[in-house]
């Protein structure tokens, strides 16, 4: 899987990231525009009966975005020079973290949506929201960005072939951060190096 990521071209990346959500939204609008009824007022009825793939969609876009990570993270290792150290281990350790947690989260909101208003359930999980999920949350972002930091410096270390410092791969860093813009240019640099 690894090796069909990296040999992706750009624009195939983009659509199952972008392309798919983006067909689910204007499906979902003009379902709901066009049950508009007389008065203004769309069928929350409608809406909600879509909800229903947003789960499917969302492990759809992470399991791509992440997929894309670690496939230039590990993938191009055998490319990084052998002089050069990179912390694969404690990417590994960043990479799973925020996995894990939004696999937690999203069992949570299930178990919270499924339960009527008042439970027992609800109160447990809104008293637990703030002292819990907040922190989680925060590292979880930590662990991301570390795992975009890594991903960038990966890409330059094997551009290069040498060992990088921060000012020379912040441009890769954020087009990683802006992935949307940021693949049209860095998916052929990849498929660059991997041809050679």
């Amino acid at each position: 899987m690894t090796k069909k990521f990296l040999q992706a071209k750009h624009w195939q990346l983009f659509l199952l990231m972008f392309g798919i959500p983006i067909v689910f939204q204007i499906i979902l609008m003009v379902s709901i525009v066009s049950r508009i009824d007389g008065q203004g007022d769309p069928e929350p009825a409608v809406m909600l009966s879509y909800m229903k793939f947003f789960p499917a969609i969302l492990i759809l876009f992470m399991a791509i975005f992440f997929g894309w990570f670690w496939s230039v993270a590990i993938g191009l290792q055998k490319k990084v020079p052998d002089n050069v150290r990179m912390k694969v281990k404690k990417f590994k350790v960043f990479f799973f973290i925020p996995l894990i947690y939004l696999l937690v989260f999203m069992v949570g909101i299930s178990i919270f949506m499924s339960n009527p208003p008042g439970s027992d359930a609800e109160l447990v999980f809104t008293s637990g929201l703030f002292s819990v999920i907040i922190p989680l949350h925060l590292f979880s972002m930590f662990c991301i960005f570390y795992t975009m930091y890594f991903v960038a410096k990966t890409l330059k270390t094997v551009e290069l072939q040498r060992k990088v410092k921060f000012e020379d791969f912040a441009g890769e860093f954020f087009m990683i951060w802006f992935y949307p813009i940021g693949i049209w240019i860095l998916q052929p640099k990849i498929n660059r190096m991997i041809e050679v």
